[in-house]
């Protein structure tokens, strides 16, 4: 350190201060980096990388980007999950004596981003923190552009259960605290599943007496009791060392967040990683879009704001007939006038995304564009609330009540800040004339130096009969009478002499100096005075926090109802009963995203039964292709929309209250940690049933197939009968399967029914009808369906051979291998039988059974056991 330059020893303290950042270090107009953080900034960024003179004539690699433009570069730095650390030059280097004073001013990490160039307006950005001990874990999730705060408490199967909760709010950015070995195995699966930026924190910051009193003195409150928490010991942690986190990161600014939701599970149907993939909620499993998922079809928001709060509902189905209810109205209010419905989404169009915007300003990070943004929402808000006056429905009528037309925020702002101001704060022309009589008055004197130059100018020529003389300027002089020598006589004594020329005198008058002093420091004063009239303007909005918050939760709200009674009638949805029956009885249902996918022919409606009696399970058999994955998708879909309160696809719709909804359909190796395609399965079904109970909604698409024919089926049964079973878990189970001897069950159990896909067969052709029938397929024409798929004919053929002889145990084409050459038989060597025969063995096993009573899937089994005993006797 002695050997560098007094601005690289200040460089490098504030570095070792800030090692996990990369440190944006202000010189001038640029942010510069320094040795390892500018040789990987140039590798990142794609910068030049230079260097410069740090002392002792030793050369530091260096790159820098103008600080204009440093949000682009610093996003591209977020993305790949680094953080950025941004220091700032605290005093003006023009008036420092010395070294000028810089410190960090804030650390941008990927769960902390408040420019709204860096964030996607329709999702939020959560950052997380996660702290367990033993059984117990608390887990909370902070989005600080918005102001959001969530938090919760776990105590059993937690590995799963912060899973369930990370996909519910994919965050960005997670902390992890804790004494719990898996928290180190959830790790990495989280870098690679969720794509965020995993922490393991120090178990200090998580320290309960310490992250206690962080979060009284947040949010105001004397006991923890006040904010629902009391005796949730984890949360507290994990909140805690959030808060404490955010405070560092912003330095400079008091964090201001001022809320907080602790829910519960209990609150919110559960839905899993694997069923949140499968259902397609927020995207397509292939390619991972919007189009094609659910939130696709449901979104027809006009704000930001609508369209974060709409994914947090699709994540977040209601378990509360009532609050499902509640919205129910609100739409139906919605759906029955038209008229309304548009004139809302019309206006709601130029609405701005009021909770970011908030959050900047209060933050001090917001400009007069956005100030102005802020302003143009306000307007709008007067007749937006006009639109809700004397509403029907409860949940309209609160947002109604809810709605503020923040009046004196808009007049402030109008009054204050000109139509069109610059992007950059500091750089004056941002405060409209008339606000501030000495911004006038500086502005004249910027403007108007020439009309007093001229005015004292021929006020001197009159005052002392010097027709000649004018008024100068140079940059070494500044301003001066300039008189020639014939009339230097007439100069009167208060002039003041500058300079001799050959031919002139030059001189200066108080006046002038006065002047001087007004023409050339008005700008800079213009500048420093209309940033701190419009820092003090941004500071009393902030104030308005609350109210801004209350007011822009209204118009999410509101944008969402909107957005789910549009596409009712768009799409010709129905209200669904909700209740507390467990049933779901579905009449003409159809796949909300399907329907509108096929644009060749038009969707086929289906009919749904399941309850808790007699129709728990449906065994669904059919040809793949034919819809049957499509059929229980549908189901599911329907189930969760209506527990959000949106409206049906479906001519009439009963759903009884789905606590869970469960998949299993389709896998793939997980050849990372070893896993083969049937592992994954079974972890996936083994999961689902040790979690479900009998008020979930399981999808269980063809369980079995990834090992031998007995095998699977044995596994299929076992699991069918696992579910059926009241005593056992008796859950709604759409099951669909190949296993066509599993539709015997419906004999054997109560509650199992069978239902197929209808297929109409011609010859070898098949047609696939997409109904749904009473009763198990015929077949599952496979070679039908390879046939569709392409396959060669010369396949289809042999495959057609190879089938007869299954089916018939006799051969029917000839063999093609070259039979082997005759060899000179020999007697066989005498041998002593240790062991019974194993003729006698299959003897003595068949007489211990019936064959006649056998059940298909028995004499199977049996056959197996027999075939296995002759191969090893």
């Amino acid at each position: 350190m002695a050997e560098l330059s007094p601005m690289m020893q200040q460089y490098q303290k504030i570095k070792a201060e800030n090692q996990g950042a990369i440190l944006f270090f202000r010189l001038g107009d640029f942010y510069e980096m320094f040795f390892d953080d500018a040789v990987l900034a140039s590798k990142e960024l794609e910068l030049t990388l230079t260097a410069r003179d740090c002392g002792q004539n030793k050369k530091a690699p260096m790159c820098g980007v103008p600080y204009h433009s440093s949000e682009s570069y610093i996003a591209r730095l977020i993305s790949k999950g680094y953080k950025v650390a941004i220091c700032e030059q605290m005093e003006d280097p023009a008036l420092a004596k010395g070294l000028v004073k810089r410190d960090i001013i804030r650390v941008v990490t990927p769960g902390t981003v408040l420019e709204g160039s860096m964030l996607d307006e329709g999702k939020n950005n959560f950052i997380c923190s996660i702290y367990a001990i033993g059984d117990h874990a608390g887990i909370c999730f902070c989005d600080i552009s918005t102001g959001e705060l969530y938090s919760t408490s776990l105590d059993k199967d937690l590995e799963n259960e912060i899973l369930n909760e990370l996909g519910r709010f994919s965050p960005r950015e997670i902390l992890i605290g804790g004494e719990t070995v898996n928290m180190k195995k959830l790790a990495p699966f989280i870098r690679d599943k969720l794509s965020a930026c995993v922490e393991m924190r120090e178990d200090a910051e998580f320290e309960l007496e310490t992250c206690r009193r962080t979060v009284l003195e947040q949010f105001k409150k004397e006991t923890l009791d006040d904010l629902g928490m009391e005796g949730q010991d984890q949360a507290v942690s994990a909140l805690g060392a959030l808060l404490n986190y955010l405070k560092d990161t912003q330095r400079k600014v008091p964090l201001k967040i001022n809320r907080i939701e602790n829910y519960t599970q209990a609150q919110f149907m559960g839905i899993d990683l694997n069923t949140r993939r499968n259902l397609e909620l927020l995207e397509t499993m292939r390619n991972k879009e919007k189009r094609g998922s659910l939130l696709w079809v449901l979104d027809q928001t006009k704000t930001a704001m609508g369209k974060r709060l709409l994914r947090t509902w699709i994540e977040q189905p209601l378990l509360s007939c009532g609050k499902i209810i509640r919205r129910q109205n609100a739409v139906e209010e919605l759906y029955c006038d038209p008229f309304l419905c548009g004139n809302l989404a019309d206006q709601l169009t130029g609405v701005f995304d009021l909770q970011r915007l908030i959050t900047r300003i209060v933050y001090g990070t917001a400009n007069g564009r956005e100030l102005r943004s802020l302003s143009a929402t306000i307007g709008l808000l007067p007749e937006l609330k006009k639109m809700l006056e004397n509403r029907k429905s409860e949940l309209l009528q609160s947002i109604y009540e809810d709605l503020d037309t923040l009046e004196d925020v808009h007049d402030l702002i109008e009054g204050s800040i000109v139509d069109d101001p610059p992007f950059s704060v500091r750089e004056g022309g941002i405060i409209r004339e008339g606000y501030n009589q000495e911004v006038d008055e500086l502005r004249k004197d910027m403007t108007g130096g020439k009309d007093y130059v001229a005015a004292i100018e021929k006020r001197e020529r009159e005052k002392t009969g010097i027709p000649k003389l004018r008024v100068g300027y140079n940059r070494v002089f500044g301003y001066y009478l300039e008189v020639t020598n014939s009339y230097k006589d007439q100069v009167p004594d208060s002039y003041i002499r500058k300079q001799t020329l050959t031919n002139c005198e030059r001189y200066v008058t108080q006046e002038l100096k006065d002047l001087e002093g007004r023409i050339l420091g008005a700008k800079d004063r213009c500048v420093q005075l209309e940033y701190r009239l419009f820092d003090d303007i941004r500071t009393t909005v902030s104030a308005q926090q609350e109210r801004v918050q209350k007011t822009s939760n209204a118009i999410a709200q509101l944008d969402v109802l909107c957005s789910f009674a549009r596409v009712a009638v768009k799409n010709q949805y129905c209200r669904p009963e909700v209740n507390l029956s467990g049933k779901i009885v579905l009449k003409e249902s159809r796949h909300p995203v399907v329907e509108l996918l096929s644009d060749a022919s038009p969707f086929v409606p289906n009919d749904a039964l399941l309850d808790q009696d007699e129709n728990r399970v449906l065994v669904i058999t059919g040809p793949n292709m034919a819809g049957k994955s499509t059929y229980m998708r549908q189901i599911a879909l329907i189930a969760l929309m209506a527990q959000l309160g949106s409206f049906v696809p479906a001519a009439s719709a009963e759903i009884g209250l789905v606590d869970q909804i469960f998949t299993r359909v389709g896998a793939s190796d997980d050849l990372a940690s070893g896993q083969s395609t049937f592992m994954v399965e079974m972890n996936e079904v083994a999961d689902i049933l040790k979690r479900a109970t009998s008020n979930s909604l399981l999808v269980l698409d063809e369980i079995g197939r990834g090992t031998s024919t007995f095998d699977g089926m044995s596994i299929a049964r076992a699991v069918l009968e696992f579910v059926v079973d009241k005593r056992k878990l008796g859950a709604k189970t759409l099951f669909a399967t190949h296993y066509h001897e599993l539709t015997e069950m419906e004999e054997l159990m109560d509650g199992v029914k069978n239902y197929s896909i209808a297929v109409k067969k011609r010859g070898d052709d098949i047609t696939f009808l997409r109904r749904i029938i009473r009763g198990g397929a015929d077949d599952s024409y496979g070679i039908e369906v390879a046939k569709l798929a392409g396959l060669p004919q010369p396949v289809i053929n042999r495959a057609k051979q190879v089938l007869k002889e299954l089916e018939t145990g006799q051969e029917v084409t000839p063999k093609t291998k070259a039979p082997k050459k005759a060899r000179k038989e020999e007697p066989p060597a005498p041998q002593i039988s240790l062991l019974p025969s194993a003729e006698s063995e299959i003897e003595e096993r068949l007489k211990k059974v019936d064959v006649n009573t056998l059940t298909p899937i028995e004499a199977m089994n049996l056959l197996f056991e027999l075939a296995k005993m002759a191969k090893e006797g």
